[in-house]
């Protein structure tokens, strides 16, 4: 065997390192992703119901601060930013890692991304945010649609999509 051809057998094989900088990046892609697509999801059907992105946001830092948030301006609104981000890397995060040890969440990515992103708003809804200081109130039809609706498309899709796509760069 030549030199040369080692040197193509050594470069073509995995690298050291390598599946760990495709997993961050896919994680850093689904995060990105979904965090723009549901908080635009929000802002749109919220718009709708007569408030603005500022106040979407601030309603997502009414988790930590409750009703304050709304008087703090920009700050919180950066808070609600910022824990929105936070909770799209969790999110991601979990179903990319998942997908490592459970083939169906990236052999059937798209059935199980679309049911996952409806866990998730299942979860928030339902467990996580009545233990926050976010004021609660009924959950109206058209918030239970959209909710379910756009997370399956805007958060479990993407996660699904760039796990598919890490395991097929694996």
């Amino acid at each position: 065997m030549t030199t040369s051809a080692i040197n193509r057998a050594l470069s073509s094989g995995p690298q050291p390192g390598a599946r760990t900088l495709l997993v961050s990046r896919a994680i850093l892609y689904a995060t990105l992703v979904v965090g723009v697509l549901d908080a635009s999801d929000g802002v749109v059907f919220l718009g709708l119901h007569g408030q603005n992105p500022i106040q979407v946001l601030q309603y997502i830092a009414s988790s930590l601060l409750g009703p304050r948030s709304f008087s703090d301006g920009l700050a919180s609104a950066v808070l609600g930013l910022v824990l929105h981000f936070a909770i799209a890397l969790v999110v991601a995060t979990i179903y990319i890692l998942g997908s490592r040890r459970v083939a169906a969440l990236c052999t059937q990515w798209v059935l199980v991304g679309l049911l996952y992103g409806a866990a998730v708003w299942t979860v928030m809804n339902l467990l996580v945010l009545p233990l926050t200081a976010v004021a609660h109130g009924p959950i109206t039809t058209a918030a239970l649609a959209n909710g379910l609706i756009g997370h399956a498309l805007f958060v479990g899709l993407p996660s699904a999509f760039f796990a598919k796509k890490l395991k097929a760069a694996a």
